[in-house]
């Protein structure tokens, strides 16, 4: 039996490990993933559909893993991506029947600005 895809630190493992296989089996057949402009950066917001697409789309951005750690943002538990102690993305996960089945991902500045993060304890 699988285990249930509960914790975006189980995402990140498999990101930073550079594990597709494990990525895949963290999401949803049919998950989506939705950024802002920022993100890419790109004119318009991005989607993206389907596990290995998403996952693919994870293993691009290993190099982000390294500066990416788990935030609690409004209470809830999210990954956080800060550069040089500048916040740069938050990632907001989805999971349903114990797969991911959404991702939201925002780095839009004025977004950002209104987040309250806060560093869970250990």
């Amino acid at each position: 039996m699988r285990p249930c895809a509960r914790s975006s630190g189980t995402f990140l493992a498999a990101t930073r490990g550079g594990d597709f296989t494990a990525l895949v089996s963290l999401l949803a057949p049919d998950v989506v993933l939705r950024a802002d402009a920022r993100v890419v950066p790109t004119p318009e917001p991005v989607t993206v559909r389907d596990a290995e697409q998403v996952a693919r789309g994870a293993m691009a951005a290993t190099g982000r893993a390294r500066f990416t750690g788990v935030g609690l943002v409004g209470g809830a538990a999210r990954l956080v991506m800060a550069r040089g102690g500048r916040l740069a993305l938050v990632l907001e996960f989805t999971v349903a029947d114990c797969l991911i089945s959404a991702i939201e991902v925002t780095a839009a500045p004025d977004r950002l600005a209104r987040l309250e993060i806060t560093v869970p304890d250990a």
